[in-house]
């Protein structure tokens, strides 16, 4: 666990103290970030939905989790990307909030399968990131009347 960026060896220990080794009461990954308390609570009337807020609670592997997020602010991997996007969209609270759901869900299908982690899934949402980039660069530049030219390096 140690491996995912942000998760530190004291996380780690929480969450094993916690959660355990064994995640079998867990049907699902839902389930189990519902049990943490990370993911949003929808109350829908009439298809319309009134709020969404999570489940107040004080579960220690939901806040140690909350910390590795919040770790990730200066984190150049796809989490810490994933995470200034959360905050600059929607604002402090909640980027750590969605930050710790995404741990939760690596942490969970980590333990669950018994592999390591690999960086090099999160390869490909790196690249459709940086060619939406360009592409946001190319139409900004033939707004203002310039052309991009690639740099050969």
């Amino acid at each position: 666990l140690t491996q995912i960026d942000g998760v530190s060896i004291l996380t780690a220990q929480v969450l094993f103290t916690e959660i355990g080794p064994n995640l079998s009461k867990f049907p699902s990954v839902n389930h189990f970030c519902s049990w943490l308390g990370l993911c949003p609570n929808n109350k829908i009337s009439g298809g319309r939905i009134l709020s969404s807020k999570t489940k107040p609670g004080s579960n220690r592997a939901a806040q140690a989790l909350r910390l590795a997020a919040h770790a990730l602010w200066r984190s150049q991997s796809y989490l810490g990307h994933y995470y200034r996007k959360m905050r600059a969209r929607h604002g402090t609270p909640k980027a750590i909030t969605a930050t710790a759901h995404k741990l939760a869900r690596i942490v969970f299908h980590l333990l669950k399968t018994g592999k390591t982690f690999d960086e090099t899934i999160f390869a490909d949402q790196e690249s459709i990131h940086k060619q939406r980039l360009v592409q946001r660069m190319r139409s900004q530049a033939k707004y203002f009347g310039f052309q991009l030219v690639p740099c050969d390096s």
